[in-house]
């Protein structure tokens, strides 16, 4: 009866939906961009691309402001293009270059209501809503500096240094294009390979580009489990940028990569830095339930209860802590209290604890 009742709702659910939901939306945008005689044919697909991309960004914006559920954010208009552009891709329908102009054509293909969805769990999340305006900002100051050096270059006979200078301008606009291209992959069904190509491309166009590092060594931290390589990008992303709120997610999934590794010392160094900067409240409590489960690889339970029990102390409902300490606690042989941790654990949501205790018969 249980199962009929719920599909009823879901079908209700299905048919309540506004019809401006129910279908994908196809926006088309086409660009012509005239060369000038310092610019390649690769170069003027990166600028034509960043333009009809902006047109279609415009469009999509324009659209989704209008509909009640994205109302409800009460976010402008700027600020829905910024998260759509890592949301929805841009798609070539056909492109052409004479050798004098390069037209392109191009379409943004989406289900509204997964936009919908993904720029709520986008502007939810801080981290990733921050990188998204980051890149924005980035593929805006790489125009306005293309545009600077077009004129420069127009009235000055151009030297090799100029058009070096152009060169990087131009890369560092199109590498903000695959960076987002990767955010979309990852939010729209790619493949995680894809998606950490995607960010290859933009690293390989501009080498300074720290938050790309920080997405693909994301991915070979949870995807791939390729801990080497998420430390060396974890690490060159601190080196570009070694004074920003961001060091603490640096650190703090670096200090994961290096438990991935085995090498719980390092870790712990990572996640006395983060406890250190005590910047954010469930951050730090992180910090500590990593440092308590590299404690546990090293066999120093008293300490990893320690730090089991200051997770908790920031973040009472940190699940993962109590179910640490619960096996912390196994080791010491204080069974009870080990029982006791793995039942809260259980009714806050961490799955593995829960199939554990039914797996024992315990109730909770």
């Amino acid at each position: 009866m249980k199962k009929i009742i719920s599909l009823i709702i879901a079908l209700l659910l299905l048919i309540s939906i506004s019809p401006a939901f129910a279908e994908t939306k196809t926006f088309i945008k086409e660009y012509t961009y005239q060369a000038s005689e310092y610019d390649s044919k690769v170069s003027c697909r990166a600028l034509a691309l960043e333009q009809v991309k902006r047109m279609l960004l415009e469009e999509l914006g324009t659209y989704l402001e209008s509909q009640t559920e994205v109302k409800n954010f009460q976010m402008t208009k700027d600020q829905i293009i910024t998260l759509a552009a890592g949301i929805v891709m841009v798609q070539i329908i056909d492109e052409r270059w004479d050798g004098k102009t390069y037209f392109l054509k191009a379409k943004m293909a989406a289900d509204p209501q997964d936009v919908y969805k993904s720029i709520d769990n986008l502007r939810q999340d801080h981290q990733k809503a921050k990188e998204m305006e980051e890149s924005r900002q980035r593929a805006d100051d790489a125009l306005r500096e293309v545009e600077k050096l077009k004129k420069k270059l127009d009235i000055a006979k151009a030297g090799k240094t100029e058009q070096a200078q152009y060169q990087k301008a131009v890369n560092r606009l199109s590498a903000t294009d695959w960076y987002e291209r990767g955010h979309a992959l990852s939010k729209s069904g790619g493949t995680w390979q894809q998606a950490m190509d995607s960010y290859t491309m933009a690293i390989d166009l501009d080498p300074g580009y720290a938050d790309a590092y920080f997405s693909r060594a994301m991915i070979a931290l949870v995807i791939t489990k390729d801990y080497s390589q998420a430390i060396r990008d974890f690490s060159r992303c601190m080196e570009l940028e070694p004074k920003t709120s961001s060091h603490l997610f640096v650190y703090l999934y670096r200090g994961s990569a290096y438990i991935g590794l085995g090498d719980h010392r390092r870790a712990i160094m990572d996640y006395d830095r983060v406890i250190e900067l005590n910047y954010d409240t469930s951050i730090t409590s992180m910090a500590y339930a990593g440092r308590g489960d590299a404690h546990a690889w090293l066999g120093n339970y008293n300490q990893t209860i320690k730090d089991y029990d200051k997770a908790i102390e920031l973040y009472p409902k940190n699940s993962i802590a109590f179910a640490h300490r619960g096996w912390a606690y196994v080791h010491l042989k204080n069974y009870m209290q080990a029982t006791s941790d793995f039942k809260i654990a259980a009714k806050l949501g961490d799955k593995e604890t829960q199939d554990f205790l039914r797996k024992e018969g315990i109730e909770w």
